[in-house]
């Protein structure tokens, strides 16, 4: 089967810069979720500024974004669904029972407030999405 390794590293940065607008617009309340303070965020972030602990989230993220993006090209490829429609609905199936189970798993044994869980389900659902109308949309 072939891979558009351009749309798959595409989706990824798509996905990558839209969670980075998501948690910007919703930082105040995510922050809230955590019980935490902007004072608190900040004093935590100059704690690790200059340190691979600031930066490494980040690229973690772009390469579970890029792992995603692969990984769903392949199945839209099995399915023989190469379309936004069918890239969006099959991503939304996957983030449904396998992301959405296992974050509110996670975030129930953690004891995370429902506010964090519905915004970190949201953010991913959000990168399932892009990713899935990218690499849908790019036929092979």
């Amino acid at each position: 089967m072939a891979m558009n390794y351009l749309a798959i590293v595409t989706a990824a940065v798509a996905a990558w810069i839209v969670g980075g607008v998501y948690y910007s617009v919703l930082s105040k309340q995510w922050l809230a979720a955590q019980g935490m303070t902007v004072e608190e965020a900040k004093a935590k972030h100059e704690a690790v500024k200059g340190t691979a602990r600031a930066w490494l989230p980040f690229v973690l993220v772009f390469v579970a974004e890029l792992i995603i993006a692969w990984i769903l090209a392949g199945l839209l490829g099995h399915l023989g669904m190469f379309t936004v429609r069918g890239g969006v609905i099959s991503a939304a199936i996957v983030w449904f029972g396998f992301v959405l189970t296992t974050i509110v798993g996670n975030y129930a044994f953690h004891q995370r407030s429902y506010a964090l869980m519905l915004i970190d389900a949201g953010g991913w659902l959000l990168a399932f999405l892009v990713i899935g109308a990218i690499v849908g949309g790019w036929t092979p």
